[in-house]
């Protein structure tokens, strides 16, 4: 399936592609846990940008925090998805991290996505 989506109200909607877990059949058990983690200070720039004050975060103390859990088969870290890559790039106040685009990893990214898909 394809549709243009936004993690957040205030973020910007992108483009997004995945097969519906219903449409796939049964799923093998992921052999890894692929855990994502963001700074507490990243956590807290990216929620100024999108508006929010330190007082209405939900922000721990803690100096990092779990954001994404991603059920895989390959014992390596997979490429970002590339309009993950490009959301990032754009910046904090539009829903990403603010991290510039690298093209060689881009075209990794490009590489691996353009033969695999999210299941959800």
């Amino acid at each position: 399936q394809l549709a243009c989506q936004a993690r957040t109200p205030k973020e910007l909607p992108v483009l997004a592609r995945w097969f519906p877990a219903e449409s796939v059949g049964e799923l093998p058990v992921a052999k890894m846990l692929d855990c994502i983690l963001y700074s507490r200070e990243q956590i807290i720039k990216e929620n100024e940008a999108m508006g929010k004050s330190i007082k209405d975060m939900n922000t721990p103390d803690a100096p990092w925090r779990l954001i994404s859990i991603k059920a895989q088969h390959e014992g390596y870290e997979l490429p970002m998805n590339p309009i993950t890559m490009m959301r990032n790039a754009l910046g904090v106040q539009e829903g990403g991290s603010g991290v510039g685009l690298n093209r060689e990893e881009y075209a990794k990214s490009v590489e691996y996505w353009e033969k695999h898909a999210i299941i959800q």
